[in-house]
């Protein structure tokens, strides 16, 4: 990132880099498994034949404890028909037409798929046994404006084995920090175009990376199944959490709005024609050869695209299912942000300096990225150098003057014969078509005159 800084530096007025969306996942692993599962109905003195039975009854009893705290503060519990529907966005109108700034906003319900277990016939034992398969349950998607967190979902599968998923979001997070601090800012959806203090924001930032990520995650689980320990009892069955998706993004800010409308074209034009495949897998973390070439034994999918969207246009890059993009997230006055995120996905692909699994004092080796908890503070260690290495390779991008900036001095209204004449405008459509027309071979033996035009 140095490079770029030291190139546009003039334009900047800051940087900071930290977790954007976060997604956990918990796992109740002693019934995540059928042979835990055969445990639990052991302990709880459930026979086979009486599992749908008590299934239901455990599912009706989290559903109504789950809902308990919306009835009673009197927020929508709505069922959704179809599990298509932008349920973020939903909350979002919620908490803005009923003015939530803080606590519970919404439930949201709908049936979707999940794994789970049934009672069957095994035809050659001859008798029935659990089985682990797909099938579909009602989920409940709590929506919070959360103390520490700010806006924030989570929702729970509401037939065994009861899975958890969180997803939180850093700048969020950042806007709650600051206002405790009471830091200034000014935000657009989930940046910050301007900042009073980059330096302290970006302390803020490294202050999220120090959590204490299962008190925090099992306090939002508890709120979600408020009766968990009174379900299982002395079974023990606590949540095991994973961050099975992961985006870090460094937003570097421009002042005014102006600087980055002239650049991001530029920058996105060079991220699409300049960077090649070994580019990409070079910025992701793959190895090349010393030719710079991919090696013979990848087996992957290197893929590079860009997309137009309301909000700007968006260059991606991606590597099987990482990636790295970058796109003009906000343009004001103030200020304005263009963001460069990596996407963490298959966290496999990367390595850690720890010992063996179930070896904590074991000797230290480069292993395997795992999704648990413990390598959380390296999947960020690795997604800022991503970026880093993408931002260099940014500051190769030619920024000289275009030719329609040289040409926009000339490109003023004049008078001619005592009556005023438009400009013309060459890198307008309408007058590009027509340069484009008066230009043709025939008219130069011919000429041209107004029907040709018509």
């Amino acid at each position: 990132m140095q490079k770029f800084i030291a190139k546009f530096g003039g334009l900047i007025q800051g940087v900071i880099s930290g977790a954007d969306r976060l997604v956990f996942r918990g796992s109740l692993r002693a019934i995540q498994y059928q042979f835990g599962m055969m445990g639990y109905l052991w302990h709880k003195k459930v026979p086979l034949t009486a599992f749908g039975k008590h299934a239901e009854q455990i599912t009706s009893k989290i559903k109504e404890a789950s809902l308990q705290e919306a009835e009673r503060l009197g927020r929508p519990i709505q069922y959704l028909p179809s599990s298509n529907t932008d349920k973020k966005s939903l909350a979002e109108q919620i908490a803005e037409r009923d003015k939530i700034e803080d606590g519970l906003i919404c439930v949201l319900s709908c049936v979707e798929p999940c794994l789970s277990f049934e009672v069957g016939p095994n035809p050659a034992k001859k008798q029935i046994e659990l089985k682990h398969r797909l099938r579909k349950c009602l989920f409940l998607y709590h929506y919070w404006m959360h103390p520490v967190f700010g806006f924030m979902s989570a929702r729970i599968q509401t037939w065994f084995p009861f899975q958890v998923q969180i997803c939180l979001n850093g700048r969020e997070w950042l806007a709650q920090q600051m206002k405790r601090e009471g830091l200034q800012y000014i935000r657009q959806e989930n940046c910050f175009p301007w900042l009073e203090d980059h330096t302290r924001a970006q302390q803020l930032m490294d202050d999220q990376l120090k959590t204490d990520w299962p008190k925090e995650l099992g306090a939002i689980a508890q709120q979600l199944n408020p009766v968990h320990g009174e379900i299982f009892g002395g079974f023990p069955a606590s949540y095991y959490w994973s961050s099975i998706e992961t985006e870090w993004a460094t937003d570097v800010g421009f002042r005014g709005e102006v600087e980055l409308q002239r650049l991001f074209p530029l920058l996105a034009e060079h991220g699409m024609t300049s960077f090649s495949s070994p580019d990409v897998m070079r910025f992701l973390g793959h190895k090349v050869t010393a030719q710079g070439q991919v090696h013979g034994n990848f087996q992957g999918e290197v893929c590079t695209d860009m997309k137009r969207r309301a909000q700007g246009v968006r260059v991606k890059h991606r590597v099987d299912r990482n990636s790295v993009k970058m796109y003009d997230k906000a343009h004001t006055t103030s200020g304005s942000v263009l963001r460069v995120e990596m996407t963490m996905n298959n966290e496999k692909a990367f390595r850690v300096y720890r010992p063996k699994e179930g070896e904590p004092r074991g000797k230290k080796d480069w292993k395997r990225m795992r999704r648990g908890l413990a390598d959380l503070h390296r999947r960020g260690e690795v997604s800022q150098q991503v970026n880093d290495r993408y931002l260099d390779a940014l500051a190769s991008v030619d920024d000289s003057l275009r030719l329609q900036e040289i040409l926009g001095p000339f490109e003023q209204s004049k008078h001619w014969n005592g009556r005023p004449v438009r400009a013309l405008h060459p890198f307008n459509s309408d007058d590009g078509l027509l340069l484009e027309i008066v230009s043709r071979g025939e008219f130069m033996i011919r000429g041209i005159c107004n029907k040709d035009l018509q």
